[in-house]
């Protein structure tokens, strides 16, 4: 029989077993993280307003998906709320309706749920 601090592999665990400690950065990297991350979010607002003013469709930006990072980390939400018209309700009926979860980024769509996405789109 197994205590409670005891896994099936018979070694003990020691407080939350499912934390993981962040790494100890010095001061310039933190900066530098937090630099990149305002880089990020600058350039996700410019793909997302690109969107909005029809420079730039969702088939156009889910074909880059892949090969640019901006793209690809992008969640598939925040481009569908780019466009006109289309608000969290009638994004979430759309994503409902193509079989994709909210989490999901533009990146990690399969071919299938990209075409059934840019199919209902049309």
């Amino acid at each position: 029989m197994m205590t409670a601090n005891q896994s099936t592999y018979g070694w003990q665990r020691k407080g939350n077993s499912n934390s993981m400690a962040l790494p100890r950065l010095t001061p310039q990297q933190r900066q530098d993280a937090l630099r990149a991350a305002a880089a990020a979010r600058t350039a996700r607002k410019q793909l997302c307003d690109a969107i909005a003013r029809g420079e730039q469709t969702i088939p156009e930006v889910l074909d880059r998906a892949k090969t640019d990072t901006v793209v690809g980390k992008t969640r598939v939400t925040q481009l569908l709320k780019s466009l006109p018209g289309y608000g969290p309700a009638k994004v979430t009926a759309l994503m409902e309706r193509t079989g994709i979860v909210a989490s999901r980024r533009a990146a990690g769509l399969g071919d299938r749920q990209r075409q059934a996405l840019c199919d209902a789109l049309t």
